[in-house]
């Protein structure tokens, strides 16, 4: 089953215009349906109060990163407030007039249209109950709905939730056909390249055999184009191991071992191809706690293999030869969350690209990068209960945090 997602299409534009139009809108039917159209009931207090939850949309802290968890915690509590809640309990409170069903509608549609269909179906419900609560506490004395106009305002609700979880299922189902279908062909592309990889390393051993009548000057020199031929054969064989993995981004193992974080970012530095020593000696490793996580061994390989591609390129881009200390990676504990940092200083990251940086397909090198590196790796660490965050500044470098429960 796919993840939660309750921000449907996350985007900081996005994120800021559903806190403005919460912001302005409330005022704005107070003011239709108390005014304008005057309805029996309204309530300026509670559309103030209402009206001041988009504040927290329109927040830098919950705008800039729509995707992160705070975001969608603070998303889900404010739509399910002004949408059902809201909704529900002015419907009750006005006998279930035409205006309040029409917009009952309009806001299970919008509820359906705005989040993921499961957190909209039982916010539905958990509004409709906790309403209905709060009518019998505190709300005004008006005449119940009964008989006809009930079961007729059942039936239009009934139909627009059973509508908006149609739609939702299968929007939902769709772009997971389509990004599963997408991958799967990356995948496929990758796997088909090691055919001429493999014939360039025979290339390689070729050269490397052949007779060049005692010129041991070109000998020598050949034998060096054939050591860095396999080198590269290596490195290319790695790159596709890599691309192959992440293409099993919507289909990962659910298999779960407990995990030394030490031991793992040993083997993930150990093993990596760097492509010169110097790259190799560009890396410092710092290990100041050992612990142990639950999750996939080879899988946080590669999400480490990841982690150290996007630095070692980001260095490659600042346009500095490698020093020592360049690219750190760092394991730690604190409590009962462990932490691996990778910490390099590199060309950094643009302020607007970073909330989206752990999106499928997106990638920050235009043109080179198929996006699906950060979007793999933030996968891999939520099935694990974790996180993954970013900070960084434009020229000077990026820091990728990695916090895991620790196990006891």
């Amino acid at each position: 089953m796919a993840p939660l997602v309750p921000v449907l299409h996350p985007s900081p534009l996005r994120m800021k215009g559903l806190g403005l139009f919460t912001l302005i809108g409330h005022p704005l039917f107070w003011f239709v349906w108390a005014v304008w159209l005057p309805q029996p009931y309204e309530n300026l207090p509670l559309r103030i109060f209402t009206a001041a939850t988009g504040l927290l949309l329109i927040s830098n802290r919950i705008s800039s990163d729509p995707t992160s968890r705070v975001s969608g915690q603070v998303f889900t509590v404010v739509f399910w407030f002004e949408l059902p809640f809201l909704f529900c309990y002015m419907y009750l409170c006005n006998s279930g007039n035409h205006a309040w069903l029409a917009s009952m509608a309009a806001m299970i549609l919008t509820y359906y249209f705005c989040t993921d269909w499961r957190i909209a179906t039982v916010g539905i419900a958990l509004g409709a109950v906790v309403a209905r609560l709060c009518f019998a506490i505190w709300g005004p004395d008006v005449p119940p709905i009964t008989g006809d106009l009930l079961w007729t305002n059942l039936m239009v609700i009934a139909f627009c939730v059973s509508m908006g979880m149609l739609l939702g299922v299968s929007s939902a189902n769709l772009r997971r056909e389509h990004l599963a279908h997408t991958l799967t062909t990356m995948g496929i592309m990758a796997h088909e390249l090691r055919t001429p990889l493999a014939t360039m390393a025979l290339i390689g051993d070729a050269v490397r055999g052949s007779d060049l009548d005692g010129q041991s000057r070109a000998s020598e020199q050949l034998d060096q184009l054939s050591a860095r031929l396999h080198m590269l054969v290596r490195n290319m064989n790695h790159q596709i191991d890599m691309q192959i993995a992440n293409a099993r981004l919507m289909r990962l193992p659910g298999h779960k071992e407990a995990v030394s974080a030490a031991g793992l970012v040993r083997d993930a530095v150990g093993g990596y191809p760097f492509r010169s020593i110097r790259e190799r000696e560009s890396v410092d490793l710092h290990i100041a706690d050992d612990f142990r996580f639950q999750g996939s061994q080879a899988l946080f390989s590669q999400v480490l293999d990841n982690l150290m591609k996007n630095a070692l390129r980001s260095l490659a881009a600042a346009s500095n030869a490698s020093r020592p200390g360049d690219l750190t990676i760092e394991v730690r504990a604190a409590g009962d969350k462990g932490r691996i940092t990778f910490s390099d200083k590199g060309v950094g990251i643009a302020h607007d690209m970073q909330p989206r940086i752990f999106e499928p397909f997106f990638s920050t090198y235009s043109g080179t990068g198929h996006g699906l590196g950060l979007a793999f790796c933030h996968q891999v660490i939520h099935s694990a209960r974790g996180t993954i965050r970013v900070r960084s500044e434009p020229g000077q470098g990026a820091t990728f945090i990695i916090e895991l429960p620790i196990l006891p």
